[in-house]
């Protein structure tokens, strides 16, 4: 079968016998266009299935009013909530974006912004993948000239914009409940030190024991990749011990979950055995048995400002980025799986 060729602007104006120039200031809604012209080269543009081309359009115009999004996986509440916030503030001033997803690998991560800079997009808004430890890929969009920010995860080497909650602090906050209700052996199922966010909720699950004089055993502090499956697997070590937690808090909902599980299971009851705290506050979170306490990250209030931020450079027409962080306040949310006593 032969392979049917675009529609061209070209062809539009030989439909209408009009200029080719006219028909793209017509798409562009030129104010020297009658709305009898415009009118009529949206309809011809609609009828022939006409797809502007965003790549030569930036090219011309040096703007393709596209932002890239990257993120490390979609299936997330917190990642695809971040999203809609992003897009909604941006839609409203006539971007898209293109979202793409790193499936936590480094090298998928070096593909996507390689095409989101061939593409042409005017800037960058993304949440490191767990396996990215070098930084040389994302040192190229700022090579580009174009604005890089980054959210939920992202490097302090990097020195670009940064939203996200304060993840030290938040440990503190959940070690704060789980002390108030009795627990005295608190293991931590996080994440991959090398990235900073998990770094920063470990020094906080290490300071905020200190602060309660309560001692730390290697064998509770567990690294994760935050899989269900990894949560899983996690949990049945904490339940290998001779001398089992009374309590676990783990840096991600979805290990969490997997962690609910073999609990479940295993009919340990929870949490009057062993409490239990995620982290992502995500929507299953509130519709397990028991319900989960978990962190709120305030994705609608991250999505927003990233997505501002970025505005804010286009209104400047300066890639001279001024560096802030935007720390917001964790919140946590408590359910049936910490709470054993009434509040």
């Amino acid at each position: 079968m032969a392979k049917k060729n675009k529609t061209t602007i070209k062809d539009i104006a030989n439909v209408l016998n009009i200029s080719a120039a006219a028909v793209s200031k017509a798409l562009h809604n030129d104010s020297r266009i009658s709305e009898k012209t415009k009118k009529a080269v949206r309809q011809v543009a609609e009828n022939l299935n006409y797809q502007p081309n965003h790549l030569a359009s930036a090219l011309r115009s040096g703007k393709s009013k596209l932002v890239g999004v990257i993120v490390p996986k979609t299936n997330s509440n917190f990642f695809s909530a971040t999203i809609h916030n992003i897009e909604e503030v941006l839609n409203k001033e006539g971007y898209n974006i293109i979202i793409t997803q790193s499936n936590e690998s480094y090298k998928k991560e070096c593909a996507n912004i390689d095409t989101l800079l061939y593409t042409q997009v005017d800037g960058i808004i993304a949440s490191m993948a767990n396996e990215t430890v070098k930084l040389d890929h994302f040192e190229k969009i700022k090579a580009a000239g174009i604005p890089l920010i980054t959210f939920d995860r992202g490097e302090n080497d990097l020195n670009v914009d940064y939203i996200g909650i304060d993840d030290y602090q938040s440990s503190h906050i959940i070690i704060d409940h789980l002390v108030a209700q009795g627990c005295k052996r608190i293991a931590h199922i996080g994440g991959f030190k090398h990235t900073r966010i998990y770094n920063n909720r470990i020094r906080g699950y290490l300071d905020a024991l200190k602060k309660y004089d309560l001692s730390l055993e290697k064998e509770l502090l567990l690294e994760s990749d935050l899989s269900i499956e990894d949560g899983r697997n996690k949990m049945e070590e904490l339940l290998a011990l001779d001398n089992k937690p009374d309590a676990v808090y783990v840096a991600g909902d979805y290990a969490a979950l997997g962690a609910l599980q073999v609990l479940n299971e295993k009919k340990i009851k929870i949490p009057e055995q062993i409490a239990l705290v995620g982290f992502g506050d995500e929507p299953f979170a509130n519709m397990v048995s028991p319900k989960m306490t978990s962190v709120n990250q305030h994705s609608y209030q991250i999505g927003k400002i990233a997505a501002e931020k970025f505005l804010e450079y286009t209104k400047q027409n300066t890639i001279q980025q001024s560096l802030q962080k935007h720390i917001l306040k964790a919140e946590l949310i408590i359910r049936e799986s910490s709470l054993k006593k009434t509040q």
